[in-house]
Order: C-alpha cells, then sequence, then structure tokens
C-alpha cells in the first residue's frame, strides 16, 4: 500500500491550486474563512464558475461531459478547494442525483437534466426524510399514484436543506404497499414550480432558514420523470447515499477547520492551556486517522482492488470530528461566540474586541447546528449496525 502522491499527481494538485486561487471571488473566500453566512447567490456564483471550467461535475465520467478524473484527482481536488476557502458545492445535484440518472436513467433522461446540473444552472434538491421516516427510510409514506401517464403526488418531506432554493427535487415516493417497505418505493424527479408544491421554512434556534418541510398536495407528475422501474427506488437510494455518506466525511474541510480552531484558540488565549492545546492534539489526531483512512480506499481504487465498503464508517468519524472542531472553537471563543445577528453579520460588521479573529462568526450557532451531523444521511447508531453486518460479518 502506497500512500504517497505521484510526481504526476503532485503536478495535478498545483494545477488545481493555481486555478482555484485565480478565479475564487476573495468576497466569498472570506466569508468561508471566517464561517459567515453564503447567499444563494454566493454558492451559486461558485458553481456556476466550476461548471464553465467543466468540474462542477468533477466526479463525473467523460462519457457525461466531466473530466473522467481518479478517484485521486477527485480527492486532491477538494482537498486544494477546501484549503482555499470555497464554498462546498451543494451536493444534491452534481453529486447525489446525477450519478443515479448517470446510471438508472434513460438517455432522453440524460440529455435533459444532466447538462443544467453541470453548468451549476439548476438548483436541487433531496426529498428523502419525512415525519416518522428518517434513518428508516424505507417506511416513507409520501405515496405517487399512477393515472394515465401522470403520477399523482401526495405527502410531505421534512428537513430539505436549502429547499426554500430548489428548482426540482427527487424524492422517494411510495408506489406500492405489497410485500416488504422497501421493495414498494420509486424514485421521482419532481419540478419544484408545480401547482401542489409548497415550501415552508423550518427556523433554527440561530433563526436562520437553513431546511424546510416541503408539501405535495395532487402533484401532476409525468411519469417520463421516474428514474429506472417503478418500485425499485430503494436501489437507487442505496446507490445515492454510499456518495452522501462519503461526502459528509469531509477531511479536508476538517484540516481547513481545525487549522481555524488553532488560530482562535491563540488569539483568545486559551492556546497555553495544556489541557485545552490536549484536546486539539486529540481531535488532529482523529483528522490525521481519517485522512489514512481515505487514502488507503484511494490507493485500494488506484491499484485495481475493491476497498472495503466503508462509507458508513467514513460517515461515523466524519461527522464526530465536525462536533469536535465545532465545540471546541466556541470554547476557546467563551462569551464572544454567543452574539448571533444576522442583519450585522450581512453588513460585514466585524466587532470592535482587541484581537479579534473570529469576524462574526456565530461560534455557538454553528456548535448547535453541527449537532445534525450524526443524524443526518443515516443516524451514526444506524450506520454501526451496518458497519459491524458489511465489515465484521
Amino acid at each position: 500500500m502506497d500512500l504517497a502522491f505521484t510526481p504526476e499527481e503532485q503536478a495535478f494538485r498545483e494545477e488545481i491550486r493555481s486555478w482555484v486561487r485565480a478565479n475564487l471571488p476573495e468576497d466569498i473566500a472570506r466569508k468561508v474563512r471566517n464561517d459567515l453566512h453564503l447567499t444563494r447567490e454566493d454558492m451559486q456564483r461558485w458553481a456556476k464558475i466550476l461548471g464553465k471550467k467543466g468540474w462542477l461535475g468533477y466526479g463525473w465520467p467523460k462519457e457525461f461531459g466531466g473530466p473522467g478524473w481518479s478517484a485521486v484527482q477527485k480527492h486532491l481536488f477538494e482537498e486544494e478547494c477546501a484549503l482555499a476557502g470555497t464554498p462546498r458545492i451543494v451536493p444534491f445535484g452534481p453529486v447525489m442525483v446525477a450519478p443515479v440518472i448517470m446510471a438508472y436513467g434513460t438517455p432522453e433522461q440524460h440529455r435533459r437534466f444532466l447538462p443544467g446540473i453541470a453548468s451549476g444552472e439548476v438548483w436541487w434538491s433531496q426529498g428523502y426524510s419525512e415525519p416518522g421516516s428518517g434513518s428508516d427510510l424505507a417506511s416513507v409514506k409520501t405515496r405517487a399514484e399512477r393515472v394515465g401517464d401522470k403520477y399523482i403526488v401526495n405527502g410531505q418531506k421534512t428537513w430539505t436543506t436549502l429547499g426554500q432554493y430548489g428548482e426540482w427535487i427527487f424524492c422517494l415516493v411510495r408506489t406500492s404497499n405489497e410485500g416488504k417497505p422497501q421493495t414498494g418505493i420509486s424514485f421521482l424527479l419532481i419540478d419544484m414550480k408545480s401547482p401542489g408544491v409548497t415550501v415552508r421554512p423550518i427556523k433554527l434556534l440561530d433563526g436562520s432558514h437553513e431546511v424546510n418541510e416541503v408539501f405535495f398536495d395532487n402533484v401532476q407528475v409525468p411519469a417520463d420523470q421516474l428514474i429506472g422501474e417503478e418500485n425499485k427506488g430503494w436501489t437507487y437510494a442505496k446507490h445515492l447515499l454510499s456518495h452522501e455518506r462519503t461526502n459528509i466525511a469531509d477531511v479536508n474541510r476538517a484540516k481547513r477547520e481545525l487549522e481555524r480552531l488553532k488560530r482562535i484558540a491563540k488569539t483568545e488565549g486559551v492556546w497555553e492551556d495544556q489541557r485545552f492545546r490536549d484536546q486539539i492534539a486529540l481531535l488532529e489526531i482523529d483528522v490525521i486517522a481519517l485522512e489514512m483512512l481515505v487514502l488507503r480506499v484511494l490507493s485500494a481504487m488506484k491499484s485495481g482492488k475493491n476497498p472495503l465498503d466503508i462509507a458508513g464508517l467514513l460517515k461515523i468519524k466524519g461527522s464526530e470530528i465536525q462536533q469536535r472542531y465545532s465545540e471546541l472553537m466556541m470554547l476557546a471563543a467563551g462569551p464572544y461566540a454567543l452574539p448571533y445577528i444576522q442583519e450585522a453579520m450581512e453588513a460585514g460588521y466585524q466587532g470592535d474586541f482587541p484581537g479579534n479573529v473570529l469576524g462574526n462568526a456565530p461560534l455557538a450557532a454553528t456548535y448547535f447546528n453541527m449537532r445534525k451531523t450524526t443524524i443526518y444521511g443515516g443516524s451514526n447508531e444506524v450506520q454501526r449496525n451496518i458497519v459491524a453486518q458489511t465489515v465484521l460479518g
């Protein structure tokens, strides 16, 4: 097993680093580095820059308009973007639904949906969770009834991240109650401008609007927006979730935030506290261990071996690390972590206390927000069961 990058891979890294530095707008990078609120325009502006270069679908094969990069090249791209301070690519289109469309969609669906995803022009949302159906997705109740050449959809989705911006949504819907719950689920693409679709915000503790409820009231969906076969959606959902859980691990973002944690600790005077510094050291060890695990997978893929199916394990450790660095940042900042005034942040207010390197970053709000990471994408409790069954036997 060779975890070292080749000269060719290092040259690829330099190419990515130079391009990102030349094309990333500084106002967006400043917001990311200080954990300030990113608007829809901020996120889509960067997506369109990547789309114009052909890199928004950086994991796509060449036959679908992607760069056709290897697993190592994709990792290096993600790392250089994270370290430069780019916004995370909103995954619902290019990372999640696009691979499903590629693998199971028709040629017409490829032509219809993939270009808008690749360019960053069309914003996609995810319709999986429902009230009472989170980690147990097989229990979804949103119903799609086939009537002629349409499906009539009724039901509700919840925790729809950034759904207020969505133009299209991919949904798990129940098309049959026969047999096991998993066998009656279909995968449907729905235009969110369709009559009967209502998006209602869920306000979080900090007052922000990140997640939503989405209601479907007799929504008519053309049957040609069904992906694959009816009642086979569970298979397609599992394909998608493997992409989501690997994305949630986000080791490169953790490396960037670890350095930010160190800056905050030094500025706020807690760096000299040996016990606090020990906690940072323990976190850094876990970040390094997670990166080694990712590199082991990449090494196996590069040598033509089949790596272990450890998407669940990556999700567990990555989400726990996100919670730990957000908690340590909050503790390092003390009372300065608490204030959160959205209007002041939008205006660029940076605070007036001595030595401020925090910007107006809502560290306490971020801490509370990060409680979700061990729940979404399949709760860590469920993931541990899957890892035990898959890896340990």
